[in-house]
């Protein structure tokens, strides 16, 4: 008997309608003529989902008592005994209630399947069991009911159900998944929308995940071969070729496969020029990575696959993007080539990606992209030809082709010193015209097997023999002095135009220029010194490296002067005198740069001491108004009690002097904000840290309102927070005072708390007007009021001071909207070490 499918749809977060999907799938193959029964599907009395039931048989459930409560199961043998094409099994993770056939609805599943009827399931992202701790991490609930991994993967079909946070919580609010009473209490909770978007996002991955399975699977059954790799940190190794933006776009592909990935596209020159690499192609590239999210990185050193694989050991990378050679099949003579040599010395904790492009064996052209100098395994070449080369052409005119005339000889001596002078430049080739010339005189110039020449037309041949080789050799070494040359100017153009570039758009840092001073010479550590005067010490004022920081110029292997009282130290090896113009040019934009981070510095306190002046002009406006209008009350009050003139009645006198009152406690919040204001912005608020129970703070802040107005909700199983007791009873007392003030008459402010993962969160919800969601921040700034206060004045601090002191304690305070119309502040508090948080009770659907 053929096992059944399994169908699985893969809900984002509860309420996302997996449950509605799987109905309507099977009203498709029912009106196909597929069989297709309900084995069990909880609706939980969601009127569309209840009306997706009509038209689909739904077997009898199991009636099971536990104590002393009645409970309904899916009944296993009466889908058995029915034995549809297809049954419908909703919630997969659901733990069966004891006595059940089995323990888990997923083992229930399974016997269904080996029945051979194929099964349509839903589960939620949050129930399987790998993503346990992480989901309890992001959600602060532990799932109780979970299904294994591997049950899930094993699925013939996955389908992720999906939804944007915000329409999920539009939907909440509606009342489409939770009844009423419970919707606040979810969107508070677990239905936050970064929540939501955390949960989102593990679906997205998991299933990506689960997509990559199944393609190599496909490509093991089909003999397709390719790399599936998760993103971590990447670097593509360039050339300068065209290739390039096709290894870039292929590393960023690859980087989207993962979280937390990241591209560093790294050009590899050596310490003594550029290669024939096109600065225009470069430029293009390193716009490219950037516009990608990526690095550009430009590296100095003389064995490309060494300078490559340090440089990836370095960033501890985990992945290298090569492209497949350009070289032709002849040029693999002279070397494996740079992805052949980094994938052999990569070891096992780099891979490494070898990827096809057009350009592939297509010649890389001239001039020739290897170093501007001849290299160390082109000049051996040069010596071998120079030398073994006419040996071996000896031994064959000797042996094989005797008697070919001494013109032809020579000739063919002299294709070997112009091959020598190719491969090694001019020394391999003087000594070939040298040694050939002797194996000439020696073997085919009579007399044989003598030093001597007896015919003088033999001298001349042999003369002119010398001088066309060491003519070819003069300018063979002269054009690769000329190519070296051009590669130098071409890279001192290029860092200097980088330079500039920098400088110009002021976006570099003094470390990311150091930096680039260590990469772009290879050195250990690079540091700036300066001093104030010729006889004070020096001072390092920024520095990058391995090596232990420089503190005398002394001390470097070089020294670059910036005027009279600034250096540039590098450590690592010393320079060559042809890469000093280069590092002065860099030593000078350093100064620079440091210039400008000092004038960044003054302007932010230039704006510093703007922001004090606007404060205080604002105290001053606040002293000249807000004070003097309940200073006025209390006058008028004061001036009519002692008053001989008028004789008051008890009642009277009670008004005054309630008057006198109401007006000092004004006074005494307008100016404990003040103070309070004052204090945040000279840095002087120093919270003491304690464990506090916000039982105990939070009800003495409402000591200002009366219980008509403010519904406290604080339960006592909340764990302890890490805070300062008086700054947190101030905050509170900020934020209800201005929720009661925006609140509509006859409603209730909700103060309420709760428990998510390591923090604490305090809600103050009132249903006031509302705030528009660009004016959110704006109600945090000092001396700010966001339209007309119904009840009470004030200047516009309580808020800002809440704020402020929420921070100081090392939590935070957002506002959001209230479901419904109104403003909800959330202020999010530390748990105290040793205390871990209560789960709190959600709807049964996000936790089963």
């Amino acid at each position: 008997m053929a096992r059944g499918k399994l169908r699985i749809y893969l809900g984002a977060a509860p309420g996302v309608g997996k449950t509605y999907a799987m109905l309507s799938e099977a009203h498709r193959r029912s009106e196909r003529g597929t069989d297709c029964v309900v084995a069990f599907v909880e609706h939980y009395n969601r009127p569309r989902t209840e009306v997706m039931l009509h038209g689909l048989e739904q077997v009898q459930r199991r009636e099971l008592e536990y104590r002393g409560t009645s409970f309904a199961e899916m009944d296993v043998d009466a889908v058995l005994e029915r034995r549809p094409s297809v049954a419908l099994v909703d919630e997969l993770a659901h733990t069966n209630v004891p006595g059940s056939r089995n323990t888990k609805r997923w083992q229930d599943v399974e016997e269904l399947l080996n029945a051979g009827i194929s099964v349509i399931s839903t589960v939620n992202i949050q129930h399987l069991e790998s993503l346990g701790d992480v989901v309890e991490s992001i959600t602060g609930v532990r799932q109780r009911e979970t299904v294994p991994d591997e049950v899930v993967r094993r699925a013939d079909q996955i389908e992720l159900v999906d939804m944007s946070p915000q329409a999920l919580r539009r939907r909440m609010a509606h009342g489409n998944i939770y009844k009423p009473d419970k919707i606040d209490a979810a969107l508070s909770n677990y239905f936050r929308p970064g929540n939501l978007t955390a949960l989102r996002e593990l679906a997205l991955l998991w299933v990506a995940d689960r997509v990559d399975e199944y393609l190599r699977e496909y490509r093991g059954e089909h003999g397709i071969r390719s790399t599936w790799q998760a993103r971590e940190r990447i670097v593509v190794g360039l050339t300068g070729g065209p290739e390039g933006r096709t290894l870039i776009r292929r590393a960023a592909r690859l980087a989207e496969k993962g979280a937390g990935g990241e591209v560093m596209a790294a050009y590899i020159g050596r310490s003594d020029g550029l290669t024939s690499a096109s600065p225009k192609e470069l430029a293009v590239q390193r716009t490219l990575v950037e516009d990608l999210g990526g690095t550009f990185h430009h590296v100095i050193g003389d064995d490309v696959p060494s300078a490559l694989l340090e440089f990836a050991r370095g960033v501890n990378a985990t992945q290298v993007v090569l492209g497949s050679s350009r070289r032709k099949t002849w040029q693999y003579i002279f070397g494996p080539g740079v992805g052949a040599t980094v994938a052999r010395d990569s070891g096992p904790d780099l891979d490494v990606h070898i990827v096809t492009h057009e350009e592939v064996a297509q010649g890389r052209g001239l001039p020739v992209a290897r170093s501007a100098r001849l290299g160390r395994s082109r000049i051996i070449w040069g010596w071998l030809v120079g030398i073994a080369g006419p040996v071996l052409l000896t031994l064959l005119l000797n042996k094989a082709a005797p008697g070919v005339g001494l013109a032809n000889d020579m000739l063919l001596f002299l294709t070997l010193t112009v091959a020598a002078a190719l491969a090694g430049g001019l020394l391999p080739s003087l000594a070939s015209a040298a040694f050939g010339s002797v194996l000439l005189n020696y073997y085919f110039t009579p007399p044989l097997h003598r030093l001597t020449i007896a015919d003088p037309e033999n001298i001349v041949a042999l003369v002119i023999f010398v001088g066309v080789a060491v003519s070819v050799a003069s300018v063979v070494d002269l054009a690769a002095r000329r190519t070296h040359q051009a590669a130098r100017l071409r890279a001192e153009s290029e860092i200097l135009s980088f330079l500039a570039g920098s400088v110009l758009r002021g976006g570099t840092s003094l470390e990311a220029l150091l930096d680039r001073v260590r990469e772009t010479f290879n050195m250990e550590s690079v540091a700036l010194l300066e001093r104030e005067s010729d006889t004070a010490p020096w001072t390092c004022t920024g520095s990058v490296g391995n090596a232990r920081p420089l503190r005398r110029p002394e001390d470097a292997d070089v020294d670059v002067p910036v005027g009279d009282h600034m250096a540039l130290a590098l450590s690592g090896r010393v320079l060559p005198a042809e890469d000093q113009r280069v590092l002065f040019a860099f030593a000078a934009q350093s100064a620079v740069v440091l210039d400008r981070q000092r004038l960044l510095g003054q302007a932010e306190q230039a704006r510093a001491l703007a922001e004090g002046n606007r404060i205080r002009t604002a105290l001053l406006a606040a002293v000249s108004h807000d004070l003097r209008t309940p200073l006025s009350g209390i006058k008028a009050a004061v001036t009519s009690l002692r008053s001989d003139e008028v004789e008051w009645s008890e009642e009277d006198t009670a008004e005054l002097l309630a008057g006198i009152e109401d007006g000092a406690d004004r006074l005494d919040n307008l100016v404990g904000n003040l103070l309070d204001m004052s204090r945040l912005h000279t840095g002087t608020v120093t919270p003491l840290i304690r464990e506090v129970d916000l039982d105990e703070v939070v009800p003495m802040a409402l000591g200002g309102v009366t219980d008509a107005e403010v519904e406290l909700d604080i339960p006592e199983n909340l764990p302890m927070v890490a805070v300062d007791a008086g700054l947190l009873e101030r905050a509170v007392a900020n934020i209800v005072e201005n929720a009661v003030k925006y609140n509509p008459e006859g409603r209730r402010v909700l103060v309420s708390a709760s428990a998510m993962a390591d923090r604490v969160e305090v809600r103050v919800v009132d249903q006031g007007p509302g705030v528009p969601d660009e004016a959110k921040d704006r109600i945090f700034a000092p001396f700010q009021r966001y339209g007309d206060a119904p009840r009470g004045t004030g200047v516009g601090l309580g808020l800002a001071v809440a704020r402020g002191f929420a921070e100081a304690m090392g939590g935070t305070l957002a506002a959001e909207d209230t479901p419904g119309g109104g403003l909800t502040m959330v202020l999010t508090l530390s748990s105290a070490a040793g205390h871990p948080p209560a789960h709190p009770d959600l709807p049964a659907t996000a936790t089963s």
